[in-house]
């Protein structure tokens, strides 16, 4: 009896296993712009012939599976490193990755082809001499281009995407392109100013592949079996069919603005950059700048030769800067969009952005699914809010914008947002500055990151970026300075006091809190003295016996009074340099101290020029018609009888305003001045001790304030 029950186990334990196999979702990667294998379609769904012969193969396999497409080069990692189970990415079947992955049977016999723009037709090898040939980096291609160019003479250009490659064919910087030859025809049919006048050469197949060892290569055996059976049945050949023939369906594609070369024409170049947006800009102990943008340009402009002066007034300040010709370029881990490329110039890529999850370690959020009618915080301006933005109606999500990280950080861990969404090496840094967050969902590739300068100028600027660049890849410091921020066991700050209390905070950071407060005291002060000029002059004009004064002084307080101060501080900061320009065509930036100065003291000063008025009005105006009747000219009765008393009225309000405008010098901080708050945010932003840098801040405004206005008071006893 016992064997036959074990043998019913023993049979009935494959069918379990099998079931159970089945059940388990197979995740597998795949590139991210590879058409017509695999490409975002203007449905914005994912199409393509992997993207086909995957699904046929899960239908007739049985399996449950998830697809992301993260490019290749990520695909790749993510089945090394044990996140994705399988790749079907177009990938060439080669004996280097033989010893990595286990393969299957190959699916598609590709040819790599030379392609140029069709008035730049080239026919042979030979006519490649002394040119550059654009090919994607990792590639068959780029292989067989390495093996020959040596005897045909001509220099190699690697690119990360198809894009890219294409856009440097259009823009001039390369003469021709290699790629698969369906890949090219593919962009042909659309319309892309390609032509291929050569013959192909066969370099090899496409094949589905597992990390070799790993649990997953029964999928490999399953896969030969349903190719096998695709191939007898014709669906595969209808797939390759359905793909390569001609077709007018329209895909994406962007443009870039064609490459310039110049010679350098300034001694010095002035670099923007973001003050918080660690680990690529950000203060550290010693409140010095560092991060990987940092360390970069620093770096470029070593190995080329020239001189920068870098500032950092925060990212939107910082493209405000270039845009207003302030600054030269800017650095600030800027995602390269088509909108932005309506305005910059950027230059080679640096890094790959990839946007991710974050939340709170005790959320149950797992998936995008589950952010259903939930609030997801963003930084304004963002790949990350773009992302958000596309996918809002897929999973019902509202979404809430922030000026910077660290009030976005904070609102998640109030609970005013249910999650975050962020470049990922910002949000696990901020886990490794003791954030208690996880990311449930991998990361999600959203584009490029690069340096940018105003669209038209200093193309000489962009060139150096390119070269040093290019030369900091191929001796190995751009991968150090990488490490440096990036790696798991890096230490991006030191510090010499432990910050998570606020004496270790006052320690380590005094410095930086006593400049920005001396210049918030010299922004007040400054300020409120042209205030107090400029807010009599009008206010006087106001209770003047002529007309036109009157209407004058009228119009000053209500456009000032009428623009909020922010918007003010923008418009003399940024918006009349670029004025200038329009009209010159010369480049006349304003200090930002100077700026906020003139912001300051125009919005005081209308509000002075209202407690003038009233404060003279406030006086009997009896006095004014006796002093007149006993022969007292209007001047002499306003200075010896209708001010003195009119001053005493007005001092409180003096104070009043004079303390406005203190606290007012928080509003400077969008132009990028570091004052005592910004410096404030510049700290939260590097160890995220917001609840105690803004109590300190909260504390030092409160001391200031309150001595300022014992003082005034004492002053306004005395002169009573």
């Amino acid at each position: 009896m016992k064997k036959k029950i074990l043998a019913c186990l023993l049979i009935l334990f494959p069918i379990f296993s099998l079931g159970m196999a089945k059940a388990d979702t197979v995740k597998i990667v795949s590139d991210t712009a590879y058409a017509p294998f695999e490409f975002k379609d203007s449905d914005q769904t994912y199409k393509g012939i992997d993207v086909d012969i995957i699904n046929k193969v899960a239908e007739i396999k049985g399996w449950n599976i998830q697809m992301s497409y993260p490019g290749f080069d990520a695909a790749v990692n993510a089945v090394q490193s044990g996140q994705a189970d399988a790749i079907m990415a177009g990938m060439t079947k080669t004996k280097e990755r033989e010893n990595v992955f286990t393969m299957s049977d190959t699916y598609y016999d590709t040819k790599v082809v030379i392609a140029t723009t069709k008035s730049n037709k080239i026919t042979k090898y030979e006519e490649l001499s002394g040119k550059t040939v654009g090919v994607k980096n990792g590639t068959a291609a780029q292989r067989f281009l390495e093996s020959i160019k040596d005897k045909y003479g001509f220099s190699i250009k690697t690119f990360d995407t198809g894009d890219l490659m294409n856009n440097s064919l259009s823009a001039g910087a390369v003469n021709a392109i290699m790629d698969d030859k369906p890949v090219i025809e593919y962009a042909i049919n659309q319309g892309q100013d390609l032509s291929i006048n050569m013959d192909g050469e066969a370099v090899g197949s496409f094949a589905f592949g597992v990390k070799k060892g790993s649990k997953y290569e029964h999928l490999v055996t399953e896969f030969n079996e349903a190719l096998a059976q695709m191939k007898k049945d014709s669906s595969l050949e209808q797939i390759i069919q359905k793909w390569t023939a001609s077709t007018t369906t329209a895909s994406p594609t962007t443009t870039t603005a064609a490459g310039q070369k110049a010679t350098p024409v300034k001694s010095k170049y002035i670099i923007a950059s973001d003050s918080s947006f660690a680990p690529f800009v950000f203060q550290n102990s010693s409140n010095q700048y560092t991060g990987i943008d940092m360390d970069l340009i620093k770096a470029i402009a070593k190995d080329q030769g020239f001189e920068i002066e870098i500032t950092n007034p925060g990212f939107d300040a910082a493209i405000s800067a270039v845009q207003a010709g302030q600054a030269d370029g800017i650095i600030a881990g800027m995602s390269v969009t088509d909108a932005r490329k309506e305005t910059f110039d950027f230059s080679e890529s640096y890094y790959t952005a990839n946007t991710i999850l974050g939340v709170k370690e005790s959320s149950t959020i797992a998936s995008y699914e589950d952010l259903k009618d939930k609030t997801v915080g963003v930084k304004n301006g963002t790949a990350s809010q773009t992302f958000l933005t596309e996918n809002q109606s897929k999973y019902g999500y509202k979404i809430k914008t922030f000026a910077d990280g660290a009030s976005m950080y904070d609102s998640l861990n109030t609970g005013s947002i249910d999650a975050v969404m962020d470049d990922e090496p910002v949000l696990k840094y901020s886990i490794s500055q003791g954030q208690k967050l996880k990311t449930p969902i991998a990361g999600t590739p959203i584009g490029e990151t690069a340096f940018a300068v105003k669209k038209g100028s200093n193309p000489e600027l962009l060139e150096k970026f390119n070269k040093g660049l290019a030369n900091l890849k191929a001796n190995g410091e751009f991968q150090k300075i990488l490490d440096k921020y990036l790696a798991s066991d890096s230490t991006t700050a030191t510090s010499t006091a432990d910050e998570t209390t606020i004496w270790g905070l006052l320690k380590n950071n005094y410095k930086q809190l006593l400049s920005g407060l001396g210049i918030t005291l010299s922004l007040a002060l400054v300020s409120f003295v042209i205030a107090i000029f400029i807010g009599i002059i009008f206010g006087m004009f106001s209770v003047s016996p002529y007309k036109s004064l009157r209407v004058i002084s009228e119009i000053f307080v209500d456009v000032i009074r009428g623009i909020p101060l922010m918007i003010l501080a923008a418009f003399i900061f940024w918006g009349i340099p670029n004025f200038i320009e329009s009209i010159t065509g010369q480049q006349s930036p304003i200090n930002d101290f100077v700026a906020g100065t003139i912001a300051l003291s125009l919005n005081a000063a209308a509000y002075i020029a209202e407690i003038v008025r009233g404060g003279i009005q406030a006086v009997p105006v009896g006095q004014m018609e006796a002093s007149r009747s006993l022969g007292i000219s209007y001047k002499t009765t306003m200075k010896r009888i209708i001010l003195p008393q009119a001053f005493k009225l007005m001092l409180p309000n003096f104070i009043n305003q004079f303390v406005i405008s203190l606290k007012d010098t928080t509003i400077i901080s969008a132009i990028g001045l570091i004052e005592l708050f910004q410096a404030g945010k510049i700290i939260i932003a590097r160890n995220y001790q917001s609840f105690r840098m803004y109590a300190i801040l909260a504390i030092m405004y409160l001391v200031i304030i309150t001595l300022l206005t014992r003082l005034a008071k004492r002053l306004e006893k005395r002169i009573k």
